[in-house]
C-alpha cells in the first residue's frame, strides 16, 4: 500500500511538473514572454574546422549566455571536406539541435520547401524583436519561401558594388593623371602599364573568362535576374514591368564590343587567356588590374601594402546583394527555439555578447588598436583560434576593420549604404529567386553555348559580326526562347505581387 502511495504521489508530482512546463511554453506561445527558469543547452552548427583550443572562447562566451538567457551554447562545426555530405543528412536523421548556418549556397530554399527548418513567422519578432526589427524589407523577402519565414539573414550588408582593383604603383611614376571613373580611363591606364611594365599582364583573364562584360552592362544600370558569371538575361530596372533581354538585343553590345577588340589588340589581353588556369595572378604579382568587389580590394590592399592597390566602383545601381547569402536558421527538430532566438537577439544587438561569441576574447584570440580615432582589429594566436564561422551573426555595427585595411573603408560602404531604398531601381530584384528546374535542360545548354561561343567574342578573340551571329543561332538552338518564356513569367509575377 505505501508503495503504491508513493508511486502515486511521484505520478502526480510529475503530471504536475508537465502542466507546468506546458503552461510555461503555453505562456511563451501566447504572450512571447521567455521562460528562463531552467537551464539548458542549446547545439549549433557551423562550417569549417574547429581551431585546437576554441573551445576556451564558447567557455568565456558561456558565462555571459548563462547570465543573459540561462542557456550555454555548443557549436559543432563540419569541416570543410564533410560538410556536401553531412550538411543534408543533419536535416533527415531526426538529430536534435536548436540552431544552424544556413546560406543561398546551401540550397536554404530547397530544404525549407523539404520541411528542413522551422517556420519563423510568429517565432522570430517574439523571441528575437530587435533583430527581426532591424531587417530590411528586402531581407525579409529573401527569408520568405512559399509564404513563411524560414531563416534570419545577416545583418551585416554586402554590395553589388564592384569594378576595377588595380595596382597604382605600376602607372603613376610614368605620368598617371589618377583618374579611375569610367572605361575611358581604364584603357589610358592600362596603356601606361602596358608600355612601362614588361612581363605584367595588364587585365587578368583566364579560363572563366573575363568580368568586363559584366561591368560594362552595369555601369550603363542594367541588372542580371539570375546573378550569376554566366549571366545572359538582364533588365533596366528602372522600368515599371521591365522586359528580358539578351547581349545580342543590348543596344550597346557592339560598343563594348568594339572596345574590347581594341584591348586585344593593343596587347591588354593574352592571346593565351581562356587557357590559363591562374585565377591569381593579380595576388602574385602577375597582372595589374581586374573586376571584383570592396570586400577583395581591402583584402589586397592590406596583403601587398607595398603596392598602391586601388579600387573604383564601376556599378551605378548599387544594391545589397542577397542578405541570405548568410543567415541563420532553427531546424524542426530544435526543442529551445525561443530560447534559441532570444540568445541570438543578444549576439546580433549587443556589442559586449557579439564580440565575445564572435571574436572570442580580448588578448587571447584577438587585440584592439586605436589609430586616428578608429578602432581596429587584429586577430592573434591564429594556430589556436579563430573568429567565429557562423558568418550571418555580423553587423555593419560590430563588424570592425581589420588591421591594415583601407582607411576610408567604412567611409565607402556608408555612401552604398545612404544610396540604397527598398523598392527602388534594382534593390526592388534583389528578392528574386529565379527558378530554372522546369527548363533546366535548355538552361544548361544555354550556358554551355554562352561559355563556348560569348568568352572569346567578349574578349575579341574572333570577328565582331560573324561571332555574334553565331552565338545567336547557338543559343537560340539551345532554346534559349522557352527559358525566356518562363523566366518573363517569374519576373511578371514578382512584380505584380511585389509589396
Amino acid at each position: 500500500m505505501k508503495r503504491t502511495w508513493i508511486f502515486g504521489m511521484v505520478i502526480l508530482v510529475f503530471l504536475q511538473s508537465l502542466s507546468v512546463f506546458a503552461r510555461g511554453k503555453q505562456a511563451q506561445a501566447d504572450t512571447g514572454v521567455l521562460d528562463t527558469s531552467s537551464r539548458v543547452e542549446l547545439s549549433m552548427y557551423i562550417i569549417g574546422v574547429e581551431p585546437p583550443r576554441q573551445m576556451e572562447l564558447y567557455e568565456n562566451f558561456n558565462k555571459i549566455a548563462l547570465e543573459k538567457v540561462n542557456a550555454t551554447l555548443k557549436v559543432n562545426w563540419l569541416g570543410w571536406a564533410e560538410w556536401p555530405t553531412k550538411y543534408p543528412i543533419l536535416f533527415s536523421s531526426g538529430e536534435e539541435f536548436d540552431m544552424t548556418y544556413t546560406a543561398t549556397w546551401l540550397n536554404f530554399a530547397s530544404l525549407a520547401q523539404r520541411g528542413a527548418f522551422m517556420e519563423l513567422d510568429k517565432l522570430w519578432p517574439q523571441y528575437a524583436p530587435k533583430n527581426y526589427a532591424r531587417q530590411s524589407k528586402t531581407a525579409l523577402g529573401q527569408a520568405t519561401v512559399n509564404g513563411h519565414l524560414y531563416c534570419i539573414p545577416t545583418l551585416q550588408a554586402t554590395y553589388s558594388a564592384g569594378g576595377p582593383v588595380y595596382r597604382a604603383d605600376l602607372a603613376t611614376p610614368y605620368g598617371w593623371d589618377g583618374k579611375m571613373n569610367n572605361f575611358e580611363d581604364l584603357e589610358k591606364f592600362l596603356e601606361i602599364v602596358h608600355a612601362n611594365n614588361p612581363g605584367i599582364e595588364p587585365y587578368q583573364v583566364y579560363q572563366s573568362g573575363s568580368d568586363a562584360d559584366e561591368h560594362f552592362i552595369y555601369f550603363d544600370g542594367m541588372f542580371p535576374v539570375k546573378g550569376s558569371i554566366n549571366d545572359f538575361f538582364f533588365i533596366d530596372p528602372r522600368e515599371s514591368n521591365p522586359k528580358l533581354f539578351t547581349w545580342w538585343e543590348y543596344g550597346k553590345v557592339r560598343d563594348f564590343l568594339t572596345m574590347m577588340k581594341r584591348w586585344n589588340d593593343k596587347g591588354f589581353i593574352y592571346k593565351s587567356g581562356l587557357s590559363d588556369s591562374d585565377s591569381e595572378k593579380f595576388k602574385n604579382g602577375r597582372s595589374a588590374v581586374y573586376f571584383h568587389n570592396i570586400d577583395t580590394w581591402e583584402e589586397q590592399y592590406r596583403n601587398h601594402p607595398e603596392w598602391d592597390v586601388r579600387w573604383d566602383n564601376f556599378v551605378s545601381d548599387v544594391s545589397n546583394m542577397p542578405f541570405t547569402q548568410d543567415a541563420l536558421a532553427l531546424p524542426t527538430t530544435s526543442k529551445n527555439p525561443e530560447r534559441a532566438l532570444a540568445l541570438y537577439d543578444y549576439i546580433t544587438n549587443d556589442e559586449q555578447v557579439f564580440q565575445a561569441f564572435f571574436y572570442g576574447v580580448e588578448g587571447k584570440s584577438y587585440e584592439l588598436v586605436t589609430e586616428s580615432g578608429q578602432t581596429w582589429i587584429r586577430a592573434i594566436n591564429t594556430d589556436m583560434y579563430s573568429f567565429s564561422n557562423l558568418w550571418a551573426a555580423r553587423t555593419n555595427e560590430f563588424m570592425l576593420p581589420v588591421v591594415g585595411a583601407p582607411p576610408d573603408l567604412r567611409e565607402r560602404k556608408a555612401a552604398f549604404d545612404a544610396y540604397i531604398k527598398d523598392g527602388v531601381k534594382s534593390q526592388k530584384f534583389r528578392s528574386l529567386v529565379i527558378d530554372t528546374t522546369s527548363v533546366e535542360t535548355e538552361y544548361a545548354a544555354c550556358i554551355s553555348v554562352h561559355q563556348q561561343y560569348w568568352w572569346p567574342l567578349e574578349l575579341g578573340y574572333v570577328d565582331m559580326e560573324s561571332g555574334l551571329k553565331a552565338y545567336r543561332d547557338n543559343m537560340t538552338a539551345a532554346g534559349i526562347e522557352k527559358v525566356r518564356a518562363v523566366l518573363q513569367r517569374q519576373l511578371d509575377d514578382y512584380v505584380k505581387n511585389y509589396k
